[in-house]
């Protein structure tokens, strides 16, 4: 007890010259004779008041002093030490006046040790109390730290719960049983009503947590409310928070359960859920629903895209963005399918409707099927996919060949003028390039079709300072590899082998591997030049690039990744998802040239293909197969030899009629049908002449030397009035501008503050990426709910802030913000 004592005085001398002490129950004598303070005089009050008085303000003003009073203290107006006692330091035994003492709190605070005895019981606890307490504390914030340190979180009612609803998902009790034991469970409950309207008969975290989604749920479905609007906000920060995700999510699965979701979604239209994110049950009825309504037909493209967009906002989106992106390409196909006419008149005319929107629909049905195999829900999907499969095959694939076959059964000249045939490649791209003695890169990647080299263009536009065009050429035929790849290198004559090798001849010289290319290439002209493999290229250090490349003039890079997939029937199934790794392939590979000083570059393709993801029918077979005096070479869509028989289902050609030397025939089956091939897939195709086929990309890209990217601006539309009267502020924001490659989206937070920048409402993540038009279209509109602190700056101004996050930091900075006056009534109390 002496150290204890001692300890106490030492703290109130700290603040005090002089000290009072009554031991009233005449116990803490031989304490305080034994007691030794340095600095400190004791002197024992036993009538002898008034001539302390005047010793102690008069004779030593200076000093300090212990005044210790044995029994109990005379009434205040007959203590002539009253005024002095007022003014200074009073010390108090027992048990609670030492506890107050320790942690420096007025002895008004009483009540609050007491009703709470088992927390102080800990040292830790105390401890940590003492570290929170400041001067101006009330018994309610006291109590509120109190109750923040047994849940073990900041001294705020948001992050207690939130400590609280992790231990209920941890099936624990240990923080809201000590909150009991402390006596702080009453207070708890008391603050969940005052901050959320929470009340029960027998309260409990569990309960709260099931009212909690309970109310929340209904504020979006119009159902009974019994929480206030502080809950809701509570909820969507609690929902987003990384911290918390886990907790949330199972929490939100239990309470979905218990609170029959299933059932009552079930008998509401998906299209008033779309703001909703509470349950995991509200995307899988959205989903569901949009699914269908698409298979069906009901919903317009520009609606699904745009509900789609919402959902990004939800909790679940990342688990479900797959589902959503199919259903989204799913409704764009359709949307394309039905505006399209699929008819042309000449070759030229249908290679370059192609190479402007038909190509769309190949895109759109390749990101489909590459989502839908992602997201693995082949039964949910099953009706879209038959849908997109069905007008795919028989709506597009088949009716826009048959077309275009009426033009290559009658052509004498493969020739698509302006668009330029793939054998001019070289002296169309790359001589104009060495003839101003600029360096050139040529990316040729393996059946990197027109509409995969569309995509990548786009990509590679939103790089910043890379700037990419794109034009279309025409493949040779037949469109396969070597070939292909024989015809992009400089040739004046292009020849079939007259063998079984398939190999292709430039110039009588074979163009078949990496070493006759090189030496192709290197014959041309008066330049040095050299070709390479992407991968190996790839596993080079920037210096071993940098020094490669400075040492030629022109580089040839072969990157296979998509053809290497498909052309095998184990693999045959996995084309699109190569598709996806080459276009981050391709941006990965670019990147690392022009780091080595390659400015100038050219991606292109040695052909296309065909992909059907489903099984092909027995009728895109070619019923006859190919005849002929010699058959040198054999394929899935095309045949070399000599002396080929003419057949309906074929259409043969002469090397002349394909722009190629010598004698050898070719033989292609018409439209999109194969030709049996032992061991061979069949839904991966190429060496035919569909569109698919033989339109190319040719993709010019340049590094610039500034930066050429900029994010879309935002204005907050001011309303006809800036007063805010409600709980709740609807709110338009307008993106000025559309979104293209070069003009990105921002995403920005967004919240009404005090002027003391504390937050009033609940914040929402908002991402501008509108790329329509029509400024009517680019207008988002939010709906702010307020919370209780709004009432505390009642007839003062309030700050709407747009907030933009300083890279991937967790700071944020002011974008734009408008302010308000607050004007709330008493009615607002009302408003859920």
């Amino acid at each position: 007890m002496d150290k204890q004592i001692a300890q106490a005085l030492q703290r109130l001398f700290e603040r005090h010259r002089i000290v009072f002490w009554n031991d009233t129950n005449r116990e803490l004598r031989s304490d305080f004779d034994a007691l030794k303070l340095a600095g400190v005089e004791k002197i024992e009050l036993t009538n002898n008041e008034f001539g302390v008085k005047y010793r102690i303000l008069r004779e030593q003003p200076e000093d300090r002093f212990l005044l210790y009073r044995e029994g109990v203290q005379p009434a205040d107006i007959e203590n002539w030490l009253l005024d002095v006692q007022l003014a200074h330091g009073e010390f108090r035994t027992g048990k609670t006046a030492l506890l107050l003492s320790e942690l420096e709190l007025d002895p008004r605070f009483d009540g609050v040790v007491n009703a709470h005895a088992e927390f102080f019981q800990a040292v830790k606890r105390k401890d940590a109390l003492k570290r929170l307490l400041k001067k101006d504390d009330t018994e309610g914030i006291i109590s509120l730290k109190m109750l923040a340190i047994c849940a073990g979180a900041e001294p705020r009612m948001d992050a207690v719960i939130e400590n609280l609803l992790a231990e209920l998902a941890d099936g624990q009790e240990e923080k809201i049983k000590l909150i009991g034991r402390c006596g702080l469970d009453v207070f708890l409950w008391q603050q969940m009503n005052r901050y959320y309207g929470y009340s029960s008969s027998a309260p409990g975290v569990q309960d709260f947590v099931i009212e909690l989604f309970k109310s929340c749920y209904s504020m979006g479905v119009e159902g009974e409310v019994r929480l206030t609007g502080d809950a809701l906000v509570f909820l969507k920060r609690w929902k987003d928070s990384r911290q918390y995700e886990d907790t949330f999510e199972m929490l939100s699965d239990e309470c979905a359960d218990m609170l029959a979701i299933e059932q009552d979604l079930a008998k509401r239209d998906f299209r008033d859920l779309i703001d909703l994110d509470y349950f995991e049950l509200i995307d899988r009825k959205i989903i569901s629903d949009l699914a269908k309504s698409v298979a069906e037909r009901t919903v317009t493209a520009g609606d699904v895209a745009l509900w789609v967009r919402q959902r990004r906002q939800g909790h679940w989106y990342d688990e479900f963005k797959d589902l959503y992106q199919a259903i989204d390409h799913a409704a764009q196909f359709f949307h394309i399918l039905g505006k399209v006419k699929l008819s042309m008149n000449s070759i030229t005319d249908g290679a370059q409707q192609y190479s402007s929107f038909l190509f769309k629909l190949d895109q759109h049905y390749r990101k489909y099927i590459y989502h839908v195999r992602c997201a693995a829900q082949a039964s949910l999907m099953g009706p879209v996919t038959e849908q997109v499969e069905n007008y795919y095959s028989n709506n597009y694939l088949l009716p826009v060949n048959d077309s275009w076959q009426s033009f290559v059964d009658t052509t004498d000249k493969w020739d698509a003028t302006p668009i330029p045939l793939q054998r001019d490649f070289f002296e169309y791209h790359v001589r104009p390039f060495l003839s101003k003695d600029n360096k050139v890169c040529v990316i040729v990647s393996d059946a990197l079709r027109y509409e995969i080299g569309e995509e990548f263009l786009r990509l590679m536009n939103k790089e910043d300072r890379f700037e990419a065009k794109l034009e279309a050429a025409l493949a040779m035929l037949p469109t396969y590899t070597q070939l292909g790849m024989a015809a992009l290198l400089p040739n004046k004559e292009l020849s079939l082998a007259d063998n079984d090798s398939g190999v292709v001849l430039v110039d009588g010289q074979s163009s078949q591997g990496r070493p006759n290319r090189i030496k192709i290439l290197s014959q041309a002209m008066d330049k040095k030049a050299t070709a390479i493999k992407a991968d190996e290229l790839m596993a080079m250090t920037k210096d071993e690039c940098r020094i490669f490349i400075r040492d030629y003039d022109v580089v040839y890079i072969y990157h296979n990744r998509i053809d290497v997939t498909g052309d095998k029937r184990e693999s045959e199934e996995r084309v699109f998802e190569a598709v996806e790794e080459t276009l981050q392939d391709l941006i990965k590979l670019v990147k690392k040239l022009t780091s080595a000083n390659a400015n100038n570059l050219l991606v292109t393709a040695d052909h296309g293909f065909i992909y059907q993801n489903r099984a092909i029918d027995e009728s895109d077979f070619s019923g006859l197969d190919a005849e002929g005096e010699k058959i040198n070479f054999r394929d899935r869509r095309f045949v070399l030899g000599k002396g080929l028989k003419e057949v309906s289902s074929l259409r043969r050609f002469t090397s002349a009629e394909l722009g190629l030397t010598g004698d050898v025939e070719v033989q292609i089956p018409k439209s999109i049908n194969r030709l049996r091939l032992k061991g061979s897939g069949s839904r991966y195709v190429h060496g035919g002449a569909s569109l698919q086929e033989v339109v190319i990309p040719v993709i010019k890209i340049n590094k610039k030397r500034q930066s050429d990217i900029s994010m879309v601006e935002v204005e907050i539309l001011r309303g006809a009035s800036t007063i805010i009267t409600s709980g709740q502020l609807a709110v338009a924001f307008y993106q000025t501008q559309a979104t293209t490659d070069k003009v990105q989206l921002r995403s920005l937070r967004a919240g009404i503050y005090t002027q003391a920048d504390e937050l009033i409402s609940d914040s929402h993540e908002l991402t501008f990426d509108l790329s329509s038009e029509n400024p009517r279209e680019r207008e988002l509109k939010v709906q702010f709910v307020l919370t209780q602190k709004a009432d505390e700056v009642n007839g003062q101004e309030v700050i709407l802030k747009l907030e933009e996050q300083q890279g991937e930091t967790t700071h944020y900075k002011e974008y734009k913000s408008l302010r308000y006056t607050m004007r709330r009534s008493f009615t607002s109390d009302f408003d859920f």
